[in-house]
């Protein structure tokens, strides 16, 4: 079989979809990935080949701003999130996506959930499609609106628009039923599918690492903030009897204004290894970080920065998994008290073990894999 997966042109989006497609691969099935040429290195890393198609993100928020006037990162309201990823980049990628799709000639397409590209490139070369949803459940406004964008797509290529956001065949759900949003709907065929924190591919060293004091070792996994909030926080934290580790995501480290010695810092380094030996992380609430901190039994002090990523943050703190900060609680000193309190309290370990235990009863990739093959069958 060939298979094609449809990411949006961000980590986030194209790591969770990994572990399918290296199952896929494994039990023999030609895999490749569709997403802007930007994507190159990351897919290439992974062994598998590009299918380039559609612009950069910057792109695209800028064409969403010509059309709308409406700079939508200080506005992201659910109209302008939908013309962002059911409208403008489905606009800019579609043609070039079916044309290398028409060459590849896939047998299924698998999309992430916020792709929109992948489902319209199936319906129109009739392939069955599945989508994997690497967050919870999005908001009814959200799907709303995700569904009113796409729909003018379909009906200008002459084909029936779908009547809810995520089309296709089967829904492939990574989130697990402890941090599930209430009353989501069920429009699809629903198929667990096994989160898991990213690893390098087989075979690949291991990253030298610092070597531990014995004292409890906690990450702080922010990839996506600058000097100025990273700082404060690493400050907070040196002074707590802890290991400290944290990701910077290859930004500038100069102006963190920290003890030389006090904390390793991370550019890039496969999750898997970063959470080995982990007593807690410090991160942001987004999925990645929750369910792979989630799968290996790890609590967490959750640091939203999005009204999304608060509302996943809460349903961590509801299970019992670690603490929620709101957005507009986050001082430096809150965040190291959470910390302390998460590290003290056994109770938070043994919610964040319930999750690893749920995580792990979830179907597999290997399964997930061969259960779509053989429905193509």
């Amino acid at each position: 079989m060939r298979i094609i997966f449809y990411n949006n042109p961000l980590t986030g989006h194209f790591l969770p979809l990994v572990p399918l497609a290296r199952a896929m691969r494994k039990q023999g099935h030609a895999v490749a990935f569709c997403s802007a040429a930007g994507m190159a290195s990351a897919v290439e890393a992974q062994g598998f080949e590009l299918i380039p198609a559609g612009p950069a993100t910057e792109v695209t928020l800028a064409e969403v701003t010509r059309r709308t006037g409406i700079n939508m990162l200080a506005a992201p309201t659910p109209e302008l999130v939908g013309e962002f990823f059911a409208g403008a980049r489905v606009d800019l990628s579609v043609e070039e996506a079916l044309a290398g799709a028409r060459e590849w000639a896939p047998d299924l397409i698998v999309s992430e959930h916020l792709d929109f590209v992948g489902p319209l490139v199936a319906a129109v070369l009739k392939v069955p499609s599945a989508v994997a949803a690497v967050d919870p459940a999005l908001e009814p406004e959200l799907l709303a609106a995700l569904a009113s964008a796409a729909s003018s797509r379909y009906l200008e290529r002459g084909l029936q628009a779908p009547g809810h956001a995520q089309s296709g065949d089967w829904l492939l759900d990574l989130c697990p039923p402890s941090l599930q949003r209430d009353g989501a709907p069920q429009v699809l065929e629903r198929i667990p599918l096994r989160p898991e924190a990213h690893s390098a591919p087989e075979g690949t060293p291991l990253t030298p690492r610092v070597p531990g004091t014995g004292r409890p070792r906690v990450l702080v996994s922010f990839t996506t903030t600058g000097a100025s909030e990273l700082g404060p926080v690493l400050q907070s934290l040196s002074a707590l009897d802890i290991d400290l580790v944290a990701t910077t995501g290859g930004a500038p480290t100069d102006g963190l204004g920290l003890t030389p010695g006090r904390v390793e810092l991370v550019s890039f380094m496969p999750a898997v290894e970063l959470l080995e030996g982990v007593s807690a992380v410090v991160h942001h609430g987004g999925s990645g970080s929750t369910f792979g901190t989630a799968a290996h039994g790890v609590p967490a002090v959750v640091v939203p920065g999005t009204a999304g990523q608060q509302r996943q943050a809460m349903r961590v703190e509801a299970a019992g998994a670690g603490l929620a900060l709101p957005i507009g609680k986050q001082e430096p000193g809150a965040i190291a008290a959470a910390l302390v309190r998460v590290l003290a309290e056994p109770s938070f370990t043994t919610g964040a073990q319930r999750l690893r235990d749920e995580i792990a009863a979830m179907p597999s990739a290997s399964e997930v894999a061969a259960r779509l093959i053989a429905s193509l069958s």
